[in-house]
């Protein structure tokens, strides 16, 4: 059998290099997919994974470590490499042409007899009600990539989770209060999911879409205990972030990755994962769109300066494990403008991070400061661009619409605006499915001898490979709430932040040596007899 792979023109470079494959008698084994990408990245060759480019720039990981996960079964055939070069610039270049291996995708993968395809979706999940914001929050803290313990005090992350919650619940439960006493993500993310099964159907390919919450209900747990009811035996994971980082997708990834390997059922269906999506043609053009009609708004739509927030992560997260959230964040926004710029849109731009916390580095330049410094340079109409999220909750309804927008009017900006999250827009659904669609011929069941050898458990975006490769350092790097660093500091808050969070850790050993105290009265430390 002959496979030719379509050439893919790298966005940042003016010259095209188109890779064709000869695959005679290819294993039906999708590993070889995985080593290919392995051996070519640094080539920065696109292959048919469609993996983001910046998946293909870094890899902290040491190539060798990185072959060492492929068996001497996975062994690739004879391939014959005809790389050509493209001089014409960017402009002069034809379209992309579309692989053969999806040019008939949706009628090529019709589930067949017994078949049942499934989507799930993963997002973070956010308290329905003001009754769960401490349990929300419970959850959230009871994570050990959220607060970090020593190992010898790691007994007690579920009570110092308890303990955290339980002081913050009021100050949070405000803040949802403000925004109709609940998180709409639930909602939101139940309303893409049903517009995805519809356009999904619209498209011959008719799917039951999941919903798997990492914090709140219905938790990925849930979704995975219907998955295995409903006798699903095609699975594409999708989590709802359009950028990956090791801090949000890797969150969710890593729970499902030890899911699967407990569950024998789980092991044998055959599923797949999109790490990222934020390249694609359909997730840009939405995002162009929800701009431009904002940026009409406006009185004046050329003084329109364009603002762009996203969610923020530890800087050692980029710097030290080769978290390519930046990377792509940064190409994600130069693609947007450069669609909003293809409709007459010439308004400046700025990138910036919002949500820091705990006394950490993070990704700069910071929202808040933004926001004043473009005040300061005489900004008076400002568009803010939630472009971390796609569906509404507390980080944009409360964080952008009322504490940026309150800074912003103070910084002396006169003219305020927002782009809503985009929701269920068509554009973007539409493309999600054609994103599911694509997927499909990736999707692998993890073999007996990979779980045995901590194979990858998926052949495109596999759970494991992006964990090993950009996740690899996590357990090395400072959580975001950071408990154990010590050292000089400018910020007296934060000296007082690590004296306050060092007298609760001594108060809970108190109570776990004597027996005595508020969480034995509670129940959540059981007495000593």
């Amino acid at each position: 059998m002959n496979f030719d792979a379509a050439s893919a023109t790298h966005r940042a470079c003016s010259t095209s290099i188109s890779l064709t494959l000869h695959w005679s008698s290819l294993p039906q084994n999708t590993n070889n997919l995985r080593q290919l990408h392995a051996e070519y990245q640094d080539m920065k060759l696109s292959l048919p994974t469609r993996l983001p480019s910046s998946f293909l720039k870094r890899s902290p990981v040491p190539r060798q470590k990185m072959h060492s996960r492929i068996s001497s079964s996975d062994v690739l055939p004879q391939v014959s490499l005809d790389i050509s070069v493209d001089e014409r610039t960017a402009g002069d270049r034809p379209e992309k042409a579309q692989s053969p291996l999806l040019t008939n995708v949706a009628s090529s993968n019709k589930p067949k007899d017994g078949e049942r395809v499934g989507v799930l979706l993963l997002n973070l999940g956010g308290p329905e009600s003001l009754e769960d914001v401490q349990p929300f929050l419970f959850n959230l803290f009871a994570d050990p990539d959220i607060i970090r313990l020593p190992r010898l005090f790691r007994f007690l992350q579920r009570p110092l989770a308890q303990f955290i919650s339980t002081l913050r619940a009021p100050k949070s439960a405000e803040g949802y209060a403000a925004i109709g006493g609940g998180s709409p993500l639930r909602q939101m993310t139940a309303e893409q999911a049903d517009a995805l099964s519809l356009a999904l159907k619209g498209k011959n390919l008719p799917a039951k879409v999941y919903v798997g919450m990492r914090y709140w209900h219905p938790f990925t747990e849930e979704a995975i205990s219907q998955i295995k009811s409903d006798g699903i035996t095609r699975l594409v994971v999708l989590p709802l972030y359009p950028q990956f980082s090791i801090s949000t997708s890797g969150s969710s990834l890593r729970l499902l990755e030890n899911i699967f390997r407990e569950d024998e059922y789980l092991v044998n269906m055959q599923h797949t994962v999109i790490p990222s999506w934020y390249q694609r043609e359909g997730y840009v053009q939405a995002m162009a769109n929800l701009i431009e009609k904002e940026v009409y708004k406006f009185e004046k739509p050329e003084e329109v300066h364009i603002f762009f927030s996203a969610h923020g992560v530890p800087v050692t997260y980029v710097e030290d494990a080769g978290d390519p959230y930046k990377a792509e964040m940064e190409e994600c926004v130069e693609l947007i403008m450069n669609a909003v710029k293809d409709r007459g849109i010439n308004c400046q731009h700025t990138l910036a991070y919002q949500s820091r916390v705990g006394p950490v580095e993070w990704l700069k330049p910071y929202t808040d400061v933004t926001i004043r410094e473009l005040g300061k340079c005489g900004i008076k109409n400002l568009l803010a661009v939630p472009v971390s999220f796609v569906s509404e909750h507390i980080e944009t309804l409360e964080e952008i619409d009322m504490e940026y927008r309150q800074l912003a009017l103070e910084s002396g900006i006169k003219n305020w605006g927002r782009v809503p999250a985009l929701g269920c827009e068509p554009t973007f659904i539409a493309d999600l499915a054609d994103a599911v669609i694509e997927a499909l011929p990736y999707v692998g069941a993890m073999a007996v001898s990979n779980l045995e050898a901590r194979q990858s458990l998926v052949p495109l975006g596999s759970v494991e490979e992006l964990l090993a490769t950009y996740d690899a350092l996590r357990r090395e790097l400072p959580a975001p709430v950071s408990l154990w660093e010590w050292g000089w500091t400018k910020s007296a808050e934060t000296w007082n932040g690590r004296a306050a969070m060092l007298a609760v850790l001594l108060l809970l050993v108190l109570e776990v040596t004597t027996g005595q105290g508020v969480l034995h009265q509670w129940g959540i430390l059981p007495p000593i007899n």
